[in-house]
């Protein structure tokens, strides 16, 4: 805060070191209302993580192996970031440590969905049979929306090998960027919402900002194959929770600490401009992600129930109609023993 004093203006050092308070200094600030808020916020992502536990143990006992790990990780993806943005509120210095357990976590969640979305075809091999006669779209968002020029591509081992190379080299890269963002972080080297041609910063958010969208190119491009195929399993619901993640956790915090670095998000010791960014988007965050965790719990508990129940059926009535050609052919072969007995 500024204060005037014989017509100078002197600026409060903690707006002008830009430095992230601790622990300790935000706990003493907190009025009233803050505690509550900050009390409801942290009930929240508690509630969050309880919810998910349960559709986890609910997803291990009644979904098949072959779906469950990564049903699982699908769901995880809200409370996770929850968590993340809740250590963040409470510990300001713990941003940068925050923010690279989400990204890492999200980028592996981009690379599940999309193997989610070839699990529910029924696997690789009837992936493949099913859209054989297909052709691949490849003019789709984010990245060739516009280009409708693009030509079509056959659909084989090759194409969804490609497709799924798109996510997976996001689910690497990332991490490994976010891993040298925090040691040169720690260096001075990476200054978060510089712009500077100097330092590493532009560059390494340039090479993220393209991985980024090469991934979700992919995810795109499957989602666009499959979704008439998939209707009767809440694809589109899933895929628009899927953008909805994805959207709050990368655009919204990257819009929000942008202002915060331009100074329009302004300084209120013992926050910095930057760290209240941080501090509204993680509260922001938390109310997001627990209403999304709710959501998926709808999405994915509701129609599997019935699923599981069908799949069970299914596989019953083929162990049915297996024995039964197998003593119709006994039958058959002990007919012709008598016979030519």
């Amino acid at each position: 805060m500024n204060d005037t004093q014989n017509g100078t203006t002197q600026i409060n050092p903690i707006c002008r070191n830009r430095q992230a308070p601790y622990s300790y200094e935000i706990i003493q600030n907190l009025d009233t209302t803050g505690a509550l808020l900050f009390s409801l916020i942290t009930l929240m992502t508690i509630f969050a993580f309880l919810v998910f536990l349960e559709e986890a143990y609910y997803m291990y006992k009644k979904i098949p192996g072959s779906k469950k790990s990564i049903m699982i990780w699908i769901n995880a993806g809200a409370p996770i970031i929850a968590i993340t943005a809740c250590v963040g509120m409470w510990i300001p210095r713990s941003t940068m440590f925050t923010d690279f357990t989400a990204s890492v976590f999200l980028a592996v969640f981009i690379h599940k969905f999309q193997q989610m979305l070839v699990s529910e075809c029924g696997g690789r091999r009837e992936f493949l049979k099913m859209f054989s006669e297909k052709k691949l779209q490849l003019s789709t968002g984010p990245c060739c929306c516009c280009c409708v020029c693009l030509p079509r591509k056959d659909i084989n081992s090759r194409t969804l090998f490609i497709l799924k190379l798109g996510t997976f080299q996001f689910a690497f890269l990332r991490p490994v960027l976010m891993f040298l963002s925090v040691v040169l972080w720690t260096n001075g080297t990476f200054i978060l919402g510089s712009s500077s041609i100097d330092g590493a910063t532009m560059y390494i958010n340039i090479i993220l900002a393209i991985i980024t969208i090469t991934a979700l190119w992919a995810v795109g491009i499957m989602f666009n194959l499959v979704r008439p195929s998939l209707a009767d399993r809440n694809i589109i619901p899933k895929f628009a929770v899927y953008q909805f993640i994805v959207i709050l956790s990368q655009l919204q915090t990257s819009i929000i600490n942008i202002l915060g670095t331009m100074g329009v998000i302004s300084c209120v010791p013992p926050l910095p401009g930057p760290s209240r960014a941080s501090y509204m988007n993680q509260q922001l965050l938390i109310m997001e992600m627990f209403l999304t965790t709710l959501l998926c719990r709808m999405l994915y508990r509701r129609k599997y129930d019935t699923l599981t129940n069908q799949e069970e059926n299914d596989n019953l009535e083929n162990n049915t109609v297996d024995l039964n050609s197998k003593a119709l052919e006994e039958k058959l072969h002990y007919e012709d023993k008598i016979q030519y007995a």
